[in-house]
C-alpha cells in the first residue's frame, strides 16, 4: 500500500482501511458515508442503518451533497456555499478536522463530498482507497450505533476557481481540455440510461472514472495514473482541465485521481451534461 499524498501534514487524497481503523477513537478524525446508488436512492441510507463505521455520518448525495434542481441546473447541483457549511456545522465539523469519505467501494459518491470539502475550504479529507468493502474485507468493526456530534459554526472560505459554471465553459472549451468521466459508450452517445439527450460537450475527451481503479478496487499507483493522464493530455498542463460527467459526480473522481497522480490543480464543471443539454443553443457532438 503506497501512502496517501499529504498537505500540511494530513492526508488529502487516499486513506487505507488500516490507517483509518487506527484513528477511530481520534476526536480530530471524522468519517462521513457516502454511499449511494443514482437508480435506488434510499439503498445508501438502508445500507447505513444496517452496518456502518464507528463515528461516521450519513451524508446523501442528493439532500446534503447537492442543492435543489431546478430543471435546469442538472442532476445535482451544486450546493450553496452557506448551506453547505450550515450542514457542515450541524455534524459538528470543525475546520482541524481531517475528513474521511467512503462510499460502498470505487469511491465515486466519496470523491464527491472530497471535492465539495476542498471547494469548501477545508483541504484535510481524503477518501477511504476500497471503500466498505475493503473495509469489511479486512474484518474492521462496524456498528449500527448512530454517534452524535455538538453542532459546530462552520466558516467557509470558498475556493470559486475550483468550479466552471456553463456559461464559461461554452465560452472557454476551446481553450480547456474538457475530459468526460462517463462510460465510453455514453461518452460516444451510443447509449444514454439517465439524461435525456446522448452525446458529449464538442471537443472532450473520455477519461472513464472507472479506469482509475486497480483489479483490487482501490486506486491505482500514482506512477501508473500519471502515465495514463499524461497519455490522455498529451501535454496540456492540469490546470488547463476541466473534468465533467453525467452530473458533477464522476467528475470528482478523476479530479482525485488526477491529484494522487501529482498531478494537483484541475477542476470541475459541477453541472455537467444533464446541465449542458438543458439548453438546446449549447452544441453538442456523438461519435
Amino acid at each position: 500500500m503506497w501512502a496517501a499524498l499529504e498537505w500540511g501534514g494530513m492526508p488529502e487524497t487516499l486513506v487505507s482501511a488500516a490507517e483509518l481503523a487506527s484513528h477511530l477513537a481520534d476526536p480530530g478524525w471524522r468519517t462521513f458515508d457516502c454511499r449511494h446508488d443514482l437508480v435506488k436512492t434510499a439503498l445508501g441510507a438502508e445500507g447505513y442503518a444496517n452496518g456502518h463505521i464507528a463515528g461516521a455520518v450519513f451524508a446523501h448525495l442528493d439532500r446534503d451533497l447537492s442543492a435543489p434542481r431546478s430543471g435546469s441546473n442538472g442532476r445535482h447541483p451544486l450546493p450553496e456555499p452557506e448551506r453547505f457549511a450550515a450542514w457542515l456545522g450541524k455534524q459538528g465539523l470543525r475546520a482541524s478536522d481531517q475528513v474521511v469519505c467512503y462510499d460502498a467501494g470505487g469511491g465515486t459518491m466519496a470523491a464527491r463530498l472530497w471535492w465539495l470539502l476542498r471547494w469548501i475550504g477545508h483541504p484535510s479529507a481524503a477518501v477511504l482507497d476500497g471503500g466498505y468493502a475493503r473495509w469489511i474485507a479486512e474484518r474492521h468493526p462496524v456498528t449500527k450505533d448512530v454517534q452524535r456530534f455538538a453542532a459546530t459554526t462552520y466558516r467557509p472560505a470558498t475556493r470559486p476557481e475550483l468550479a466552471l459554471d456553463a456559461t464559461r465553459v461554452a465560452r472557454e472549451r476551446a481553450q480547456l481540455v474538457l475530459v468526460d468521466a462517463r462510460a465510453p459508450a455514453r461518452f460516444r452517445g451510443e447509449t444514454e440510461p439517465i439524461d435525456p439527450v446522448a452525446g458529449r460537450i464538442p471537443g472532450a475527451r473520455n477519461r472513464f472514472c472507472n479506469e482509475n481503479l486497480a483489479a483490487d478496487g482501490g486506486f491505482k499507483e500514482p506512477a501508473a495514473l500519471r502515465a495514463e493522464f499524461g497519455t490522455l493530455l498529451h501535454g496540456r498542463a492540469p490546470s488547463e482541465v476541466v473534468h465533467y460527467c453525467g452530473s458533477g459526480v464522476a467528475a470528482c473522481h478523476n479530479a482525485l485521481a488526477m491529484e494522487v497522480a501529482g498531478l494537483p490543480g484541475s477542476r470541475v464543471y459541477p453541472g455537467s451534461w444533464s446541465e449542458w443539454i438543458a439548453d438546446p443553443r449549447r452544441p453538442r457532438e456523438t461519435g
